[in-house]
């Protein structure tokens, strides 16, 4: 008996020393990548001009180009990436969903509605409403992001609350709930003068570049006790994934966390949409990438889902910049040519 408690002790071990050396390899891909984002575009620079202009022992062309431009867009992806995989992540394991995230749930979508008609109705009130008010511009976007997704957030709760609701039908209600919002984003764009289509245009765009040190600091400001909270509660994740009952009985108050969930996960969205437009299918991608390669435990999901969001987006805002330079092309183009085949693939792969 003893041997047998040996025994599983160490395949224990080697089961989570497996899933560390995973983790702390794509964290090492992630580092990578971060410095080629540094280093690649039309002013193309050395590694070693990159570590120079980071430790300010250089000033000149390159320096402005890496502290004004490269570096805010590559901690863009990260941030971005990591909050959208992280939301993905999280709704797959409280709603019990395998298609779930904040793309194909309504979310970002609902979240670029809000901002759009923010965006109209500041202009609207720019004529009477005081400058200290619309200095906040940007924040007052991403509130009206965030009611919105909470709008969706409330529409899939209920749905989700419905006795006998399958994934499918989550599935179908977020694509409903996009397609309503989507029609609702046209018709502001429809009767929008030209300086508001601009800016309506402008935020439905995903994009990394627009990101600069004010808007990061918010946006890191909302991830990391996000991501912390997700990270504290990825046993009571593994306690979901076997059933609500399941997890009931071992202490976790699923309504609570299905509630706290999603509103968590609407915040990170409606930050993203409100600052960077929309970016679709990292939050879907990601966590089902992770989940193949060292399976379905939260302890090791949850973090690495995070680490792969921010490779994905840094390895696509790289391919945007490179595709056609010197033109840049939107990070959200790329992202959604890499998930719709992926979508499609998980729909055809559910049904076996």
């Amino acid at each position: 008996m003893h041997l047998d408690g040996v025994e599983v002790s160490l395949s224990y071990k080697k089961y989570a020393g497996k899933k560390r050396l995973f983790l702390l390899a794509l964290v090492a891909l992630t580092l990578s990548a971060f410095m080629l984002s540094l280093s690649v575009g039309v002013s193309g620079m050395t590694v070693t001009q990159v570590i120079r202009g980071l430790l300010r022992l250089s000033e000149g062309r390159e320096s402005l180009i890496l502290w004004n431009i490269r570096l805010p867009q590559a901690i863009a992806a990260v941030v971005a990436g990591a909050g959208l995989s992280l939301s993905g992540v999280a709704m797959q394991a409280i709603l019990r969903n395998p298609l779930g995230s904040p793309f194909t749930l309504g979310f970002s979508h609902a979240g670029a509605f809000g901002a759009a008609l923010t965006v109209m109705l500041i202009g609207n009130l720019s004529q009477r409403a005081p400058y200290w008010l619309l200095s906040f511009g940007p924040g007052i976007v991403a509130i009206g992001a965030f009611c919105f997704c909470m709008v969706a957030t409330a529409v899939i709760l209920a749905i989700s609350a419905t006795r006998g609701a399958a994934p499918e039908t989550m599935v179908l209600c977020g694509v409903a709930l996009g397609s309503l919002f989507t029609a609702g984003t046209m018709f502001l764009q429809y009767f929008a003068d030209d300086v508001q289509l601009a800016a309506i245009v402008f935020w439905t765009f995903g994009d990394l570049a627009r990101a600069d040190w004010k808007d990061l600091a918010v946006m890191t400001a909302v991830l990391l006790p996000a991501g912390g909270y997700f990270f504290l509660r990825r046993w009571d994740f593994n306690a979901i994934e076997a059933g609500d009952e399941t997890a009931r009985g071992l202490g976790v108050d699923v309504p609570r966390l299905r509630l706290r969930g999603l509103v968590i996960s609407a915040l990170i969205v409606s930050v993203t949409v409100s600052y960077l437009g929309v970016i679709g299918f990292v939050g879907l991608v990601c966590p089902h990438a992770i989940r193949r390669m060292i399976g379905d435990d939260y302890r090791y999901l949850v973090p690495a889902s995070a680490v792969a969001g921010a490779l994905l987006l840094l390895l696509a805002d790289i391919a945007a910049r490179q595709i056609l330079s010197p033109h840049v092309l939107p990070v959200a183009v790329l992202t959604s040519f890499l998930g719709a085949p992926a979508f499609l693939w998980l729909l055809l792969r559910g049904g076996k």
